[in-house]
């Protein structure tokens, strides 16, 4: 991303906030993973969204209207010490140069500005909870300009809550953030690829996930955007199962679940494939149910199409397919009315997809299912996952099936982002059998 495009969307969000106001945005925290070693950090999804500033104990400052500059940025200061044990440090020059701040100041030095720039507005747009320790020192700033009223300090009259100012820019990608997300789930495809050609009755779960980090990472994408789902057989019944640690056995599916982070930005994509290259009579009928429902999902998405109506679309092939084999019985309308698809289909067929895998935006907006758009992007991931129930016949047994696309809303229709990974049954196949012939 360019230094313009993350101005635009901070004049997009002082557009929303108005006069005499004031947005104050603390980074995410480093998160200890034990004793010496931190998590590898990240920043705070809208934190980068509005700065792309990437480093720990910064605050974003911004403020209309303001004379001497809008957007402020406090962090740390240049130490030479500490950067050669650390790493480099942007620095108050950087962060102006940079990164577009019209002012940086230390970090050190919050306390002592932040509430003589409160003093002079309005309204706090702030998002409270997010990281409990900073919530007391605003809170605190606030209380000290309420009891300073009689020596004439001006205190905000109103806290606006600042995620869902920022939860609708960013629910519209722009021409930017969808050029990254493309990218997000080429990459992703790629690694799905991989690891189609490398799976085999005998292998490890936890080796084909290190196949889809490595093609990952090779396409600089330094990490997953999610934990993966490598689930073989049975553990491809469990929606979120991420210990991948069991043998992968002949005759038996794979479920991946799994997606690359490309410039802050998620890809998600589900496949699920023969351990050894070819689908049984029981799978492939199971497969196609999944796939027919997740391609008239998929035609559901379009502008003026609701939210809920790629999940309606993919319940009634699921249903009816079910219905078709056995697995449910009585009349269609009577059985999707009832949800006795909810057995063996218990979640919903997607979700928001930006710079977090499950992306912010309100699914309803005055009690109503949104109106789909341009330019958002959504998952669509029917399934079907049979374990051992006594009533179901064995053949049936452990059949875990997901199939996930990332699906923007284009102008006329949609676009699939995540087309380059297979999914028809014949492509799989031949796919794997070029690997290990």
């Amino acid at each position: 991303m360019i230094k313009k495009e993350f101005a635009k969307r901070r004049q997009k969000l002082m557009d929303i906030m108005g006069p005499n106001s004031i947005a104050i945005l603390p980074n995410a925290e480093v998160s200890n993973r034990n004793r010496d070693v931190d998590y590898p950090y990240r920043s705070d999804s809208n934190f980068h969204y509005l700065s792309g500033f990437d480093e720990p104990e910064s605050v974003i400052v911004i403020m209309p209207g303001r004379p001497h500059g809008e957007y402020l940025l406090f962090c740390r200061e240049r130490d030479l010490e500490k950067e050669i044990w650390d790493g480099y440090r942007t620095g108050q020059e950087g962060a102006i140069a940079n990164f577009g701040a019209d002012d940086s100041y230390p970090i050190t030095d919050l306390d002592d500005i932040l509430p003589g720039l409160l003093e002079d507005r309005d309204k706090v747009f702030y998002t409270m909870g997010n990281i409990p320790s900073f919530d007391q020192r605003v809170v605190g700033f606030l209380n000290h300009l309420r009891k300073a009223t009689r020596q004439g300090k001006h205190s905000p009259t109103e806290i606006i809550e600042l995620d869902h100012c920022l939860n609708e820019l960013r629910l519209y990608k722009s021409s930017a953030e969808i050029k990254a997300m493309r990218q997000a789930a080429n990459i992703s495809a790629r690694a799905h690829i991989r690891a189609m050609q490398f799976t085999q009755p005998g292998h490890w779960e936890y080796e084909v996930e290190a196949e889809l980090i490595h093609e990952f990472m090779k396409n600089d994408c330094r990490s997953p955007a999610y934990p993966s789902i490598v689930g073989g057989g049975e553990n491809g019944c469990i929606l979120h199962y991420i210990e991948n640690n069991h043998k992968l056995k002949n005759n038996d599916l794979l479920l991946i679940d799994a997606g690359a982070e490309y410039d802050y930005y998620a890809g998600d994509i589900t496949r699920t494939f023969p351990v050894n290259g070819q689908f049984t009579a029981s799978q492939k009928i199971l497969y196609n149910i999944v796939l027919d429902a997740q391609k008239a999902a998929i035609a559901a998405v379009k502008p003026g199409n609701h939210w809920n109506q790629p999940h309606e679309a993919a319940v009634v092939v699921l249903t009816a397919g079910l219905l078709k084999i056995g697995l449910l019985k009585g009349k269609l309308e009577a059985l999707i009315e009832n949800e006795a698809y909810r057995e063996f289909y218990m979640h919903r067929t997607g979700h928001w997809l930006g710079m977090d895998v499950h992306d912010v935006g309100d699914y309803k907006v005055g009690g109503e299912w949104r109106v789909l758009e341009p330019g958002m992007v959504l998952t669509v991931e029917p399934g079907l996952y049979i374990r051992d129930p006594e009533h179901i016949a064995k053949k049936w047994h452990f059949i875990g099936i997901r199939i996930e696309d990332d699906v923007l809303v284009t102008k006329t229709g949609h676009e699939v982002l995540s087309a380059a990974a297979p999914k028809e049954i014949d492509d799989i196949e031949a796919l794997m059998a070029k690997a290990h012939a």
